[in-house]
Parts: C-alpha cells; sequence; structure tokens
C-alpha cells in the first residue's frame, strides 16, 4: 500500500484522505439505518391509526411512549398537535428526521466527483514530469518516460476505484431516504384524512 501511494505522487495522500472519510461515512450511515431497521414498528403503525379512529388519544400516548420508530414518532406529534395543524407539525417533524437520514450524504455525493479528478490531476502532473524527463534525456532511456506514465495512471485508477465504490452505498442510502419518505407521507396523510372525517362525522 505505501508503495503505491509513493509511486502515485503527492496526489495519493488527498486520494487516501477521500478513502477513509467515505469508510468513515459508509460505516457511520449503515450503523445508523441499521438501528433504524431494529427500532421499525411495523404493528404499532397501523395499530395508532386504528386507536386514533376511536379518538383515544391517552392509549396512543400510553402505545406509543417507549417507542423509537420514525414513523411513529412522525404520527405521536400530529396527534400532540391535533388541535392546531396535524399537518404542519407531521411535516416539522418528518423534515427533522429526514434531515438526520441525509447526514453526510453531501460528502459522499461530492466524494464520487472529486475522487476521479483528483485521480486525472495526478495523471496529466505525472505525465508532464515524464515529457520533461523525455526532454531533458531524450529517447536514450525510453523506459523511465513509460515507467513514469504508467506511475501516473495509478491516481486514475485510485480515484475511479473510491468513486466506483462509493456509488452503490451512496444510492443504497438514497434509497432507503426515498422510502422513508414515502412511508412518512402515507402514514401521515392516512391519519390526517382519518382525523378529518372523525371531525366531520363528529358535527353532524
Amino acid at each position: 500500500m505505501l508503495e503505491i501511494i509513493h509511486n502515485g505522487g503527492l496526489v495519493m495522500w488527498p486520494l487516501l484522505a477521500c478513502s477513509l472519510i467515505v469508510l468513515t461515512i459508509i460505516l457511520e450511515r449503515s450503523l445508523f439505518w441499521t438501528g433504524m431497521v431494529r427500532r421499525r414498528n411495523r404493528a404499532l403503525r397501523d395499530e395508532v391509526l386504528t386507536v386514533a379512529e376511536s379518538m383515544d388519544w391517552q392509549q396512543i400516548e400510553e402505545k406509543t411512549a417507549d417507542s423509537n420508530d420514525a414513523i411513529v414518532r412522525v404520527l405521536k406529534v400530529g396527534i400532540l398537535h391535533r388541535d392546531y395543524d396535524m399537518s404542519k407539525a407531521m411535516e416539522a417533524e418528518a423534515q427533522h428526521l429526514l434531515k438526520k437520514m441525509s447526514q453526510f450524504m453531501t460528502v459522499l455525493d461530492t466524494m464520487i466527483t472529486v475522487a476521479p479528478l483528483l485521480g486525472i490531476l495526478g495523471t496529466v502532473i505525472g505525465i508532464i514530469s515524464s515529457f520533461k524527463m523525455l526532454g531533458s534525456t531524450g529517447m536514450a532511456d525510453p523506459k523511465l518516460v513509460t515507467g513514469g506514465i504508467a506511475q501516473a495512471l495509478i491516481t486514475t485508477a485510485t480515484g475511479l476505484t473510491i468513486s466506483i465504490f462509493t456509488v452503490f452505498p451512496y444510492n443504497y442510502f438514497k434509497s432507503r431516504i426515498e422510502n422513508a419518505t414515502h412511508l412518512m407521507e402515507k402514514y401521515a396523510t392516512r391519519l390526517e384524512v382519518g382525523y378529518r372525517r372523525m371531525q366531520a362525522e363528529g358535527s353532524k
């Protein structure tokens, strides 16, 4: 590894930093989503909607007291603010949760773009050095020039590798965020529609 970094030149160090940043974020996000899956409680989500139809708010508060399920939290906030603006309250809580889910995603997106560019930069610098060597030594020893170009290409290969291996977890995390957004909207809409219907029936 140290030999590859040495052969690739100075640009290999920022590429190494990029790879460490990517690995750290992927590990952190993987642990985050693992925790989200463990806290998921689909049965409680449906139960909250069912109990809400009977307008037994006290029972819902008791059932959701110890729940860390993201969707249950959104529903609970909506119910707590039902006399003010249920929709806005759930929207605000959902935005707060989505911000947590999207943490560091911009950094991963940046690394996908920056790593290959750094690789190309390292290759260009290496090729310039090789041509300078060619200009000073001529074709007396072509191996020095071709060897320099081969070493320069190490940075491009490294940058592309970092980018490629970042794309897959990035798209996975992005799909999880989109799925969570869809579910929160789905359950929030069901709760709000049900609550409006109960209000309409109660006013008759």
